[in-house]
């Protein structure tokens, strides 16, 4: 409910404009508004266990009705020896390592199915580790659009727009958008890069501490323009999900998949 609540806070926020006067800045900005729930959609809180390994293949004991999708990223984890209160030695947890990532490939009706990237190759993945996406906020960098059209309009508000719409679901924590656009700009980085080169993305995800990163697109085909967002792991640089809706300029947009992989949207 909390999240509903916040998404009709972010469309208001987005679309204070009416969308038909408003400028293409305003129009992004409205469309991403019908995205984000779908975004935050693909990071439920999930925890479970490692079933098996077998190579860089991971079998995990979740599946579709635990929250899992194609194209999600767990964190895969240790947990090691209990730690107490320093005066009544009450258990108060259990020190954990974090071994590396799964990203989700399949999903089966009783388990799924990931390539499993691991921070250091001598600790490898076992069955009854841990897996879990975080409870915690996720924090993400938004990137300065990537406008494939012949509009040449100004584009440079957009990112915060998308960050704060980000920030207003409560599920994502977004580095400033002009502090990404230093680190870009410093590293002589053009956001499209990601998609091409995906040690970059990984290299200058450390300094901000990220997750992930969000890369908006503009574009267009047969006279239309589409918003084309697209989440890049901080940990890889794989591009593991994407999103896409017509601009709208009225109450209308027409979604549909940019991956061959991902399911189309259902009216």
């Amino acid at each position: 409910m909390r999240f509903r609540t916040a998404l009709l806070a972010v469309a208001w926020l987005l679309t204070a404009a009416s969308p038909v006067a408003a400028g293409l800045a305003d129009q992004i900005g409205a469309t991403f508004g019908l995205m984000v729930q779908d975004i935050g959609d693909a990071f439920p809180p999930i925890e479970g266990l490692v079933a098996g390994v077998q190579g860089d293949q991971i079998f995990i004991a979740l599946a579709g009705k635990d929250g899992i999708q194609v194209g999600q990223e767990l964190t895969i984890f240790r947990k090691g020896e209990v730690f107490r209160h320093p005066l009544s030695r009450r258990p108060m947890g259990r020190h954990e390592e974090v071994l590396g990532h799964a990203q989700v490939q399949r999903v089966y009706p009783d388990f799924t199915e990931a390539v499993y990237v691991a921070a250091d190759a001598r600790t490898p993945a076992r069955a009854e580790d841990g897996v879990r996406i975080t409870r915690g906020r996720i924090r993400v960098a938004v990137t300065p659009v990537v406008d494939l059209t012949s509009l040449r309009a100004d584009l440079r508000r957009v990112p915060f727009m998308l960050a704060l719409g980000l920030e207003q679901t409560r599920r994502f924590q977004a580095v400033d958008s002009s502090v990404v656009q230093d680190q870009l700009l410093n590293s002589q980085t053009r956001p499209e890069q990601f998609f091409m080169e995906p040690e970059r993305a990984v290299t200058l995800a450390r300094p901000l501490e990220i997750s992930g990163w969000l890369v908006p697109v503009l574009m267009e085909r047969r006279g239309a323009q589409y918003l084309d967002v697209t989440w890049i792991s901080a940990a890889t640089g794989r591009a593991l999900f994407s999103r896409r809706l017509s601009l709208i300029r009225g109450l209308e947009a027409a979604g549909e998949p940019r991956f061959p992989w991902e399911p189309r949207l259902q009216d």
